[in-house]
C-alpha cells in the first residue's frame, strides 16, 4: 500500500504519494484533502502535531542538535495556547505567560497550518498521521546533504539522496504546475520517512511525552 509525504506550500500542501519506487506529486488544497487521499497506509507531514503547554519540545531540541548547522530549519513549535490567538501580539503575550518566551515570526506564520491540522485530526489521536522533518530524512539518506536546499548544490545533493529510493526525476517531470522543486523534494523526503515508519524501521527524537490531546511530541524519519 502507498504512503504519503506532505509539505506545506503557501497555504496549500504538496503531497508525494509513494508506492514502491513510484512517486506521484500532488497539489492538495487543504488538510481535509490531505487526509482524503485514498489507499494510504501512513501519512508523514512536515508540521508540528503534538504541542507543549509550557515550554520547548524535547524533539525540537534533539532535532536541532542532530542537524548541527542545519538545525535552524527546525522552528520551535508553538505552545498549544497560541492556536487560539487571533494575532501575533496576543500570541507573543500568551507564549510569554506560559513559557517566559515570545513567539518568533517564523513560527507564527506556521500557526494557521498547524491549527488547520490540529482541527482536522480531531480529538482521537490519529496514529496514521505522523510528524516528520525532511532534513532529518535527507541526512539519514545521505550524510553529504549539507548545503541550503534553495542552492544549486543543495538541490543536487537532495536529488542524489532520493534517487536510490524512488523515481524522483520522473515525478518532478510531471509535477503539478507551479509546485516549487524544494517543496516537492521535501514532500518526497517525508514520504520516505512515512515508508520507513510503516515498515517499522523508523528512528525518532523526543522523550515519549504526549500533549494535552494525547498526541505524541516526537519527530520521526
Amino acid at each position: 500500500m502507498a504512503v504519503l509525504g506532505v509539505d506545506g506550500w503557501r497555504g496549500r500542501w504538496v503531497g508525494a504519494l509513494l508506492e514502491g519506487r513510484s512517486v506521484t506529486l500532488l497539489d492538495l488544497a487543504d488538510v481535509p484533502a490531505v487526509l482524503a487521499v485514498p489507499d494510504v497506509e501512513l501519512i508523514g507531514i512536515d508540521m508540528p502535531i503534538g504541542l507543549s503547554d509550557d515550554g520547548p519540545r524535547t524533539c525540537d531540541i534533539e532535532a536541532r542538535r542532530r542537524l548541527g548547522r542545519a538545525g535552524s530549519s527546525v522552528f520551535p513549535a508553538p505552545l498549544r495556547v497560541v492556536l487560539a490567538c487571533a494575532d501575533y501580539p496576543t500570541a507573543c503575550e500568551e507564549s510569554r505567560r506560559a513559557s517566559g518566551k515570545a513567539l518568533s515570526v517564523q513560527t507564527w506564520n506556521l500557526v494557521p497550518a498547524i491549527r488547520a491540522l490540529d482541527d482536522a485530526l480531531g480529538d482521537e489521536p490519529a496514529e496514521h498521521v505522523r510528524e516528520v522533518h525532511p532534513e532529518l530524512a535527507f541526512r539519514a539518506l545521505d550524510d553529504r546533504v549539507e548545503s541550503p536546499k534553495a542552492s544549486a548544490r543543495g538541490l543536487a545533493q537532495r536529488l542524489r539522496a532520493l534517487q536510490p529510493v524512488m523515481d524522483v526525476l520522473d515525478a518532478l517531470a510531471v509535477a503539478p504546475p507551479g509546485v516549487p522543486v524544494v517543496d516537492a523534494l521535501d514532500a518526497c523526503a517525508a514520504a520516505w520517512s512515512a515508508r520507513r515508519q510503516a515498515d517499522g524501521r523508523d528512528e525518532c527524537v523526543g522523550n515519549g511525552a504526549v500533549d494535552s490531546r494525547g498526541r505524541p511530541m516526537r519527530i520521526c524519519w
